[in-house]
């Protein structure tokens, strides 16, 4: 029988980081949860704890998924970097430099798109080779996968700062997003709703009107990932979009009135409920992406390692 490799996740987020030494969803030998502070700080209680479990379990790889945006370019002298980041002090951090003393297969990606990767994997996109995660929560990230494969290009996508039609009537809130104001983020993310609301997501009925406008540029965001990447299926998950039993419903809504029965639309209705869908790792699609990552960098290797 052959043994499951047990790979070092590390999911970095923007309040924490997850830490998780595991083969898969099944096979969870320890989770850790670290403080994200300063970059120093954070990866020297990171490297700590892969210590501890180097030197106690063992590991064969290291998943590093992260918040961004990063330098996902192999060939590029700031590769495994954060830039431009709206994260105050970690625009520049290195992160794959704190990997390097370990000597294991090293994988390196968006946190959205080691994400979308397990949930390929293990999770509610196993039978797909295009699909897409979205995570809606303290910001909002995309991963794109097409043909089984992340989408790649100058850097990655930021899905999540396309601007979209506004909501009328909503056009005097500027958003949050400190780069582009009104993008997606800055119209659905939590700190918009709190914005716009006053008062945080999880405290606001299925019935505010906040909420109208949040729906508007999900389904908006939804609406151009359909034209353009071509998804078979649309995963929302974060602390927003796995928090609200009413807004799934709206959003798959609110994306067929927008595509108006263009192109692929009556696929799309036929099917709508698994279309746009939760992630079926639920919260745990993180840090299993930083698993999903390790995995894929152990056998990119190949055999004889």
């Amino acid at each position: 029988m052959s043994r499951t490799p047990l790979i070092a996740g590390i999911e970095l987020g923007g309040t924490k980081v997850a830490c998780i030494l595991a083969g898969g969803p099944d096979e969870i030998r320890a989770e850790v949860r670290i403080d994200t502070t300063t970059p120093e700080a954070t990866l020297d209680a990171v490297t700590a704890q892969l210590k501890a479990w180097r030197d106690s379990l063992g590991f064969e790889a290291i998943g590093v998924a992260s918040f961004g945006p990063l330098d996902v370019d192999p060939a590029s002298a700031t590769y495994g970097c954060v830039v431009n980041t709206s994260k105050a002090g970690w625009s520049g951090a290195n992160l794959l430099e704190r990997m390097r003393p370990f000597e294991v297969p090293t994988g390196f990606d968006t946190d959205v798109t080691a994400a979308a990767l397990a949930e390929g994997r293990w999770g509610a996109a196993r039978d797909l080779s295009s699909f897409a995660y979205v995570t809606v929560g303290t910001g909002v990230g995309v991963g794109c996968i097409v043909d089984g494969r992340p989408v790649r290009g100058l850097g990655h996508p930021e899905v999540g700062h396309l601007r979209v039609g506004r909501l009328k009537g909503a056009e005097g809130f500027a958003g949050v997003c400190p780069y582009h104001g009104d993008c997606v983020e800055g119209l659905a993310s939590g700190p918009a709703i709190q914005a716009r609301a006053g008062k945080s997501a999880d405290t606001l009925s299925g019935t505010d009107p906040a909420w109208d406008e949040t729906v508007h540029a999900l389904a908006g965001l939804c609406h151009n990932l359909v034209l353009t990447v071509l998804p078979r299926r649309i995963l929302i998950g974060g602390g927003v979009g796995m928090g609200q039993a009413h807004l799934l419903p709206r959003v798959r809504r609110a994306l067929l009135e927008s595509l108006n029965g263009y192109g692929v639309t009556p696929k799309i209705a036929a099917g709508i409920e698994t279309f746009v869908a939760h992630p079926g790792l639920g919260d745990r699609a993180g840090p299993l992406g930083a698993v999903a990552l390790g995995l894929d960098a152990l056998a990119a290797i190949g055999p004889g390692r």
